[in-house]
């Protein structure tokens, strides 16, 4: 395409408009992760062991997706599933440890 009378290139313009639309749906994405969370931490809250252990994979398969798609790093991924994973392990071996 041809140079803008605005001085601007169409191909800075329509890399604009991806970085948009990618980072609205990486919002998404990290949001819904971030809901899972917030979800476990209320299950240990409450120290409803069953009930954290049904929300673990969920939370699992949302990093893995984010890491797939580049919405995140594949080593953050790794290690926020190893984070949780260490949290809900703590209730299960000793309920009376809840860090708030």
């Amino acid at each position: 395409m041809a140079k803008l009378k605005t001085g601007r290139h169409t191909s800075a313009i329509k890399a604009w408009r991806q970085s948009e639309s990618s980072a609205a749906k990486n919002r998404g994405v990290k949001a819904k992760i971030k809901l899972a969370v917030k979800e476990l931490d209320s299950c240990v809250a409450k120290q409803d062991i069953e009930a954290a252990q049904k929300v673990l994979p969920k939370i699992y398969s949302l990093l893995d997706k984010a890491s797939q798609k580049g919405v995140i790093h594949r080593q953050a991924a790794s290690r926020k599933k190893s984070r949780l994973s260490t949290r809900a392990k703590k209730v299960v071996e000793n309920p009376s440890v809840i860090k708030k």
